[in-house]
């Protein structure tokens, strides 16, 4: 049977919006981060980060980039005890002067590509599963790919939403987030 889990926006959800990542320097862990995943895995769900990454598109940052900050999160989480099991990332900008990066995709957020392919990789039910991001674009996938949708005002979201779109919960953080999924799986 496939497991649920909870797909998780980057920047804004467990790091720090800062513009454009584009040095280390800048990366900060929400102070609730850690626990926050900790309690995700312990009941039972996968974690699995899906990011737009428009800055490789946009030739601000290098792909090798954005592998190096995924693993020095996950350096920071395996200290803690904590851990993300993949990360998915969409480098497409479709105006983008490279290119390999210049088109239109089915990976870039809202488009459900990313939390797709992560289903298939790994046996994962869209169905049981939640998307938690800091904008509307992050519900709008999460909705497109058949999950449940969180948004958390730790990032720059939209304050309205955006035409028909619909979370299922607006809650100021991940950690509020995860409260709200653990509440809402132990009923189903």
């Amino acid at each position: 049977m496939s497991r649920p889990a909870v797909f998780l926006d980057r920047d804004g959800t467990i790091v720090e919006e800062c513009g454009y990542l584009a040095h280390l320097e800048s990366l900060t862990l929400f102070p609730w981060t850690i626990d926050a995943l900790r309690l995700i895995k312990r009941a039972g769900f996968a974690t699995v980060v899906i990011t737009n990454q428009a800055a490789v598109g946009r030739g601000i940052i290098e792909e090798d980039f954005v592998h190096k900050v995924h693993r020095e999160i996950d350096r920071r989480l395996e200290g803690a005890g904590a851990r993300i099991d993949r990360y998915y990332y969409c480098p497409h900008f479709a105006e983008s002067k490279i290119e390999r990066y210049r088109q239109e995709c089915l990976c870039r957020k809202p488009a459900p590509g990313m939390i797709q392919q992560a289903c298939r990789d790994m046996d994962l039910d869209p169905a049981r599963s939640i998307m938690v991001g800091d904008r509307w674009l992050d519900v709008a996938c999460g909705r497109a790919a058949g999950t449940r949708a969180v948004l958390v005002r730790s990032g720059p979201h939209q304050a309205e939403a955006p035409g028909d779109i619909r979370a299922d919960a607006i809650l100021n953080n991940l950690m509020e987030a995860v409260g709200w999924i653990l509440r809402s799986s132990s009923r189903s």
